[in-house]
């Protein structure tokens, strides 16, 4: 792989397909040929499908358009390194246009109609059917192909994205290609991360095919809500490195408050990951009945009781950040205590209980904000927060906005939005997450960064990356309490298990 790619599997702007074909016509106006940009997109196309070639023909499927047209030049590369390769086209050739129809004069072999799936023989499929410009449902006889190719197992390779994956929500329209590679050009697009897409594109290879630089930024800044990869290019170097001079007070001083006997392993997760992840200081604020219960489980966080309110906590200016929510109890006391956090204006995590406890009343949440807040929904709270079926990007950016406050969608496709509607989704999500306490932890995460200094959005990117990393790190058996010892606050390292 060149330098120039490598640098690609890096980048952080997320392109729609909207904003990829602005870049793409941007850099044609520029003076670079169209054909030029297809030859590149269909030798990369090639260069993988040999990499991945373990014997048998390779299966070259066609659409109508630019993608059937890097599929042409991907099989014309292929039949000439000596690859046996039949190349099937859905439409006729002499409805090709443009770009496409050059690709496909250049390929000199038979051109076989996209008729019912036989795979015997075939070692790879190439699926260069639609890509992301597909805006309807799956045509029977391409899902036909997918679904042969899924059961007699012969892997597939996908041009730009799996055919059948909508490209800006991840969505599967009907039924989709299952990729083991997917080849995109110059950025990702949302569906490379988003799920269901995301686990049909199998290992994603960006490759370089000469796009202008500039193209593909004005693309990106025009969107009218950017879109970015949640690498640490975003926001590493914002954290200033520990210092001989440094004490515990310059890292920030979290208090979490916890629920009761019955329910406070919560908040005591949250407390623990908060001291792990780089805070200085970790209060747990408790009620005074549980008070005991608490104090026996924790060494290096503090406990303090309170009663009714929590005034005499909040009196004390070096408490900068507070998380609120796990094991908290859904009702009025929990309500009254988010309104007091927020009337103070503290940098606040709010999750679980706490945002249930606010079900379809985002305006009343969004009137008692005054400082920094980052809400940690999964996709059941989100959406009893601000009902709507809508996918997981669109709701996040409408929560966001609904808010003005920062959400974090939880999932293994995490998505961060802000009201403003720019959101960037998670890339190195570990399916070992999926288990009880893991989302506790990450508000503790998001909240040591916020009490280090990081502006809320970027402390909630931060802290999704390095829950993913940490679970990464020993994802076999995982628990909450062992992914809180498997935190590692620096974020100096590629990111493990990336789709």
């Amino acid at each position: 792989m060149s330098q120039a790619a490598l640098r690609l599997q890096e980048t952080t702007e997320l392109l729609t397909p909207e904003a990829m074909g602005a870049a793409d016509r941007w850099t044609i106006e520029g003076g670079t040929p169209g054909i030029d940009l297809m030859e590149r997109a269909g030798a990369a196309v090639a260069g993988r499908a040999r990499d991945r070639w373990d014997g048998g023909r390779i299966v070259v499927l066609c659409g109508p358009g630019n993608n059937g047209g890097d599929g042409f030049v991907a099989a014309r590369r292929l039949s000439g390194w000596g690859f046996e390769v039949d190349l099937l086209l859905r439409g006729e050739r002499e409805c090709l246009v443009g770009d496409a129809a050059e690709a496909a004069a250049a390929w000199k072999g038979i051109v076989k109609p996209l008729g019912p799936p036989s795979l015997a023989g075939a070692g790879l499929v190439v699926d260069a059917v639609f890509g992301a410009g597909l805006a309807r449902p799956l045509p029977e006889d391409v899902a036909a192909w997918a679904e042969a190719a899924a059961a007699e197992d012969v892997p597939v390779l996908a041009v730009d994205l799996p055919s059948g994956v909508d490209g800006s929500t991840g969505a599967v329209r009907g039924s989709a290609s299952h990729g083991v590679e997917t080849v995109t050009f110059a950025r990702a697009k949302p569906a490379h991360h988003l799920l269901p897409g995301a686990r049909r594109c199998g290992r994603l290879v960006i490759a370089d095919i000469g796009l202008a630089e500039e193209a593909v930024g004005r693309a990106h800044m025009e969107a009218q809500q950017p879109l970015w990869r949640n690498l640490p290019a975003l926001w590493q170097g914002l954290v200033e490195p520990r210092g001989a001079a440094d004490h515990k007070y310059r890292r920030g001083h979290v208090t979490v408050v916890a629920g009761g006997i019955e329910t406070g392993g919560a908040g005591r997760l949250s407390a623990r990951a908060a001291l792990a992840a780089g805070a200085g200081l970790v209060t747990l604020a408790t009620p005074r009945a549980a008070l005991a219960v608490h104090a026996s489980q924790l060494e290096a966080v503090m406990v303090r009781a309170f009663d009714d309110t929590l005034d005499a906590l909040l009196a004390d200016e070096r408490r900068n950040v507070w998380v609120l929510g796990p094991g908290a109890g859904v009702g009025q006391g929990t309500r009254q205590h988010v309104e007091a956090l927020l009337a103070a204006g503290r940098a606040t995590v709010l999750d679980a209980d706490a945002l249930t406890t606010f079900a379809d009343d985002t305006r009343s949440l969004r009137a008692a904000i005054r400082g920094p807040i980052v809400l940690t929904p999964h996709d059941g709270e989100a959406r009893r927060l601000l009902p709507g079926d809508d996918d997981k990007l669109s709701h996040a950016q409408r929560l966001a906005a609904a808010t003005g406050a920062i959400v974090v969608h939880k999932g293994f496709d995490s998505v961060i939005a802000a009201p403003d509607g720019s959101a960037a989704i998670a890339v190195n999500g570990c399916p070992a997450l999926a288990t009880a306490g893991t989302g506790d932890v990450l508000t503790g995460v998001i909240a040591a960064q916020l009490a280090q200094g990081l502006p809320a959005r970027d402390a909630a990117a931060a802290g999704v990356w390095l829950h993913n990393q940490a679970a990464w790190s020993a994802p076999e058996s995982l628990t909450a309490e062992r992914l809180v010892g498997q935190l590692n606050v620096r974020p100096d390292v590629t990111a493990a298990g990336a789709v």
